[in-house]
């Protein structure tokens, strides 16, 4: 069975006449007929009533018509969904977000993106930046939030955050009146740190590597509020974001610019050999296109 045959045969029902529906359908009388008689021998039953004047239905013609009908009007949503999609009036996308980065910028990005496109689904997962950069890379998100540097040769990097990272202090720490203070300075001090799922567990690390030592490290933890928190109760010091120092409005932690400056570099990274959805275009247009505006920060430092 084709779908031209029950297309003709629709014809032939509304027309009930196989002479007016050739015409309409351009095709001979002589043709239209063979190709109704063969559906008629493929269903093996009878759908049609013949006479000089008009074609009427069997209860299997009446019943035949009924689907062809359903299976046109399916037809007709595919092809007005593909072209809702094309037009980005719907989608999904698959999204990567590290709970730190999630909590700072992307609320209002999320807000916002969903006034203007309300038919694109976005299904946000959190995991750790590095996580995020290895699921991108296995296919399992069409795109993620990541620190940089990634690798250039597997990502498309689309850069939406520069930042760089600060020193927190207890307000009576020996350190505390400095405007400025150089890792190496930190030497001997005890450190509230990142998981090591985190990126910025491993840029901090190295970066007091190149400073000639170990980081001494009291606690890790995933929660910017928590690691600042606990600098406010003197337990230690730790090293975050310029964003999230902003948000700080603990009056005992004292907030210093740190020596060498480290970066906190914050690009939508997707696979390159991987399709990208018209949905997930146009996310990171939007967010390319806001990329100075209030929603995302862009410090150029």
């Amino acid at each position: 069975m084709e779908l031209r045959q029950l297309k003709y045969f629709l014809t032939i029902a509304k027309c009930k006449s196989i002479t007016n529906a050739a015409e309409i359908l351009h095709i001979s009388q002589p043709a239209l007929s063979k190709m109704m008689k063969g559906l008629e021998e493929e269903l093996g039953m009878t759908l049609l009533l013949r006479s000089n004047k008009s074609n009427e239905l069997t209860d299997a013609g009446l019943i035949v018509m009924e689907y062809a009908q359903k299976i046109f009007s399916e037809i007709d949503n595919m092809t007005t969904t593909l072209n809702d999609l094309t037009n980005l009036k719907r989608g999904e996308i698959q999204i990567g977000l590290p709970p730190i980065i999630g909590s700072l910028f992307f609320p209002n990005i999320m807000a916002n993106f969903h006034k203007e496109y309300p038919n694109i689904k976005m299904n946000v997962t959190e995991y750790g930046a590095a996580k995020v950069v290895k699921s991108v890379k296995d296919g399992e998100l069409d795109l993620g939030v990541a620190v940089l540097p990634v690798d250039g040769r597997t990502f498309n990097i689309y850069p939406i955050v520069e930042e760089r990272m600060k020193l927190l202090v207890h307000h009576e720490h020996r350190l505390a009146s400095l405007k400025k203070v150089h890792l190496k300075e930190l030497k001997d001090e005890e450190l509230i740190f990142y998981h090591e799922d985190f990126a910025l567990h491993d840029i901090i690390w190295k970066k007091f590597i190149e400073s000639g030592f170990e980081p001494k490290i009291l606690f890790k933890s995933s929660q910017w509020d928590l690691m600042s928190e606990m600098v406010a109760a003197n337990l230690g010091v730790t090293i975050l974001p310029e964003s999230i120092c902003n948000r700080v409005m603990n009056k005992r932690i004292r907030i210093i610019e740190l020596i060498p400056i480290t970066p906190w570099n914050l690009a939508l990274i997707t696979k390159k050999d991987k399709y990208l959805s018209y949905a997930g275009r146009t996310f990171i247009d939007y967010i390319s296109k806001h990329s100075s505006s209030r929603i995302v920060y862009n410090l150029k430092l």
